[in-house]
């Protein structure tokens, strides 16, 4: 009997990019509502992505079928 495959959550493959060196790439919260409260250099800082934290990153990958 085949092993069964992993699904990858898509709402995960949506939000996380794997790198070429196996890093994952997201975006940061709170970029997209009440802009006009935030100061112009948050809400440059928040247009960056982030690298997600090692704490996070076998739960995220396991949601990427990785």
């Amino acid at each position: 009997m085949a092993k069964k495959k992993m699904k990858v959550s898509k709402t995960a493959a949506k939000r996380f990019k794997i790198t070429k060196n196996g890093k994952i790439i997201r975006r940061h919260a709170n970029a997209w509502h009440k802009t006009g409260k935030k100061r112009r250099s948050t809400l440059r800082a928040l247009r960056l992505e982030d690298v997600v934290a090692k704490p996070d990153r076998k739960r995220i990958l396991r949601l990427l079928g990785k």
